[in-house]
């Protein structure tokens, strides 16, 4: 299916984001990389960093997205360490693993009351939601405390896969969780 003007512009922007980071990718490097003209940019977003805005949200809405869908038909137990499977998967999908996408976006928007930083806070707190959601569903014991400690280990393997260079990060951070899980009864 080919993608409308506003999409392309939002895939490419992006792609380039992620690789060489928000400050360092121009809208001119965007627009010559779509192929999409100016005018046609300022027609969807009003500035770059409403781009930016529209590129987090696009990218929230798809991961959130896949991981209900992952649990719409895993048990719970089997969808929380699913997570670290996709991780793993996201981390070797690429020749450049640069991180994540939103952890970069609040490195370079760092003001907490920034509208990029806060979006990409909502997709960290939406995150822990899904976690804590599973964790229920398993009537965990101390469900939010549990679902943060998955995400720490989320996010250090994250961390730790963009610093070092994709490896064994997700899988080693799997087996923390199932760690935790047992602790936990579950």
């Amino acid at each position: 299916m080919a993608l409308n003007k506003r999409d392309q512009l939002i895939e490419k922007a992006q792609e380039l984001f992620y690789r060489e980071g928000y400050h360092a990718t121009g809208i001119d490097r965007i627009l010559a990389e779509s192929g999409v003209a100016k005018m046609t940019l300022y027609k969807h977003f009003k500035s770059k960093e409403d781009l930016i805005l529209a590129v987090l949200e696009t990218r929230h809405r798809t991961m959130i997205e896949r991981l209900r869908e992952r649990a719409s038909r895993l048990p719970p137990r089997e969808a929380l360490l699913a997570v670290f499977d996709g991780l793993h998967n996201m981390i070797h999908s690429t020749d450049q693993f640069c991180g994540c996408l939103f952890v970069n976006a609040a490195a370079e928007y760092q003001d907490r009351e920034h509208p990029i930083h806060r979006r990409s806070c909502a997709y960290k707190a939406e995150l822990q939601t899904y976690l804590r959601d599973l964790l229920e569903q398993l009537a965990a014991p101390h469900p939010q405390q549990l679902a943060r400690q998955l995400q720490y280990l989320l996010e250090g393997a994250l961390s730790m896969a963009h610093i070092e260079g994709p490896g064994e990060q997700a899988r080693d951070a799997k087996e923390a969780a199932q760690v935790l899980l047992s602790a936990a009864g579950l």
